[in-house]
Order: structure tokens, then C-alpha cells, then sequence
């Protein structure tokens, strides 16, 4: 059965930089937050980590778009 189809490499290229563009925002935050006693270590943890799950997405978007590339 062909319904499900791969998703198209420019939706990924597209999604990826959609990510990309959320990890930079995340990483300037952090860093002008960190130096600010307007947060908390448990909210600069959780932006942490939600960078961090987004290199992840990225890299597993990055798999589907060139798998032999990063084996």
C-alpha cells in the first residue's frame, strides 16, 4: 500500500531551520538570563533542557533527510 509516503526533504529542510532558528533564540535567552536575577535555576534548567530536545530534533530530522550521511 503507497498512502504513506516519506515526508518531503524540503519539509524537512524547512522544519530544520524552523529548529535551528528556536535553538539560537533558546541559546541567546539563556546566556542573557543566566546573568540575570530575574530567573530562577529550575526555569534556566527547563530552557536548558528544552534546547536540548531541540538538537535532538534537529539531528533526527537531519537522519531522515541524509541517513548514510551521519551513520
Amino acid at each position: 500500500m503507497h498512502g504513506h509516503q516519506a515526508i518531503q526533504p524540503e519539509m524537512l529542510r524547512d522544519r530544520i531551520l524552523q529548529l535551528e532558528s528556536e535553538h539560537s533564540e533558546l541559546d541567546r535567552m539563556i546566556d542573557k538570563l543566566a546573568v540575570s536575577s530575574d530567573i530562577t535555576d529550575l526555569e534556566l534548567r527547563r530552557l536548558k533542557k528544552r534546547k536540548l530536545k531541540v538538537k535532538d530534533d534537529i539531528l533526527l530530522l537531519q537522519l531522515q533527510l541524509e541517513p548514510d550521511k551521519h551513520a
